[in-house]
């Protein structure tokens, strides 16, 4: 029985997130996806308390994102990850990615399939 390939994904330390949108971008040149259109999707959270307010930014892959696979194939990282300026996404294995988000609060680990 040929053995299942590992489920690939990303880490996200959005905690560093700096609000950018470079994976936005670099998503939307490398599939020339059209205006509305994306396979990642930059989310603001505002936290509000009392004393203060937090705002987070948090990549969220959505329903058009296939990790570039032509890139992967090759050996790349998807674009999102390579152009990321604060280099807070990391691409591989779920498996891998969870023992790396052991030490990175505030991150999350998405995968589109």
């Amino acid at each position: 029985m040929p053995r299942k390939a590992a489920r690939k994904g990303l880490l996200i330390q959005y905690e560093y997130c700096t609000g950018c949108h470079t994976c936005e971008v670099a998503c939307k040149q490398e599939h020339n996806y059209p205006v509305g259109i994306g396979g990642i999707k930059l989310n603001e959270i505002i936290t509000e308390k009392p004393d203060r307010i937090r705002i987070d930014y948090v990549p969220f892959l959505t329903e058009f994102c296939d990790l570039c696979a032509a890139r992967t194939r090759r050996g790349e990282k998807p674009s999102c990850v390579k152009h990321c300026q604060a280099a807070i996404m990391w691409y591989g294995t779920v498996d891998e990615l969870a023992k790396q988000m052991a030490d990175k609060p505030r991150s999350v680990i998405q995968s589109p399939y």
